[in-house]
């Protein structure tokens, strides 16, 4: 018997009320229903200095980071919800990254999984230009494997009704089809 897929879930914002934070809850929330073992990560809960390599190399990676390394190493894949600060990828998640990424632990937090990218945004390029640095961070800085297709939801402020669901057909339909193709892609990694 195969055992379902392990999928974590995060928002790059950890405001409250935040898009993103209704986004990734949603994705969430479709994965669950479609047999992922899914693990929902607040990044408030894994607070870390800003990345300095002189306090790396005098007080080494911060036990949080650790943390986070083993959490992402017993995954298949990820979806990140990612906001867009100043065209850009948000410094929290950034960062977040970027510590990982120093963890000399045995395994690879990255390497051999699977991420979906997503994005909501009171805008209307709805955080498509932060998806796009994320996917140069994780395909060309982390070696990760990023599904083509990304979720990119302009004007969030009103894409979500009271239950969390998308309100635009074609947009929750993207979501589908983003939430299908990475339990797909996460399947076709653990048979191998």
């Amino acid at each position: 018997m195969i055992r379902s897929p392990k999928i974590l879930v995060c928002s790059g914002s950890v405001r409250s009320g935040s898009f993103n934070r209704s986004l990734a809850a949603l994705a969430a929330k479709k994965l669950a229903i479609l047999d992922a073992e899914v693990t929902v990560l607040s990044l408030k809960d894994y607070p870390l200095p800003v990345y300095d390599g002189d306090l790396e190399e005098s007080q080494g990676v911060p036990e949080n980071a650790k943390k986070l390394h083993r959490l992402f190493q017993g995954q298949d894949g990820a979806f990140l919800s990612c906001p867009e600060y100043n065209a850009g990828v948000t410094p929290l998640l950034k960062n977040t990254l970027d510590w990982i990424s120093r963890v000399k632990e045995p395994g690879d937090a990255f390497r051999n999984k699977i991420f979906a990218l997503g994005a909501a945004s009171p805008g209307g390029f709805g955080g498509m230009r932060g998806l796009i640095g994320m996917r140069t961070i994780l395909e060309v800085g982390l070696g990760v494997m990023v599904l083509p297709q990304m979720i990119s939801v302009s004007r969030a402020a009103g894409a979500f009704d009271d239950k969390g669901d998308l309100v635009d057909e074609r947009v929750a339909g993207q979501l589908d089809g983003l939430v299908d193709a990475l339990l797909g892609a996460t399947r076709t990694g653990m048979s191998r």
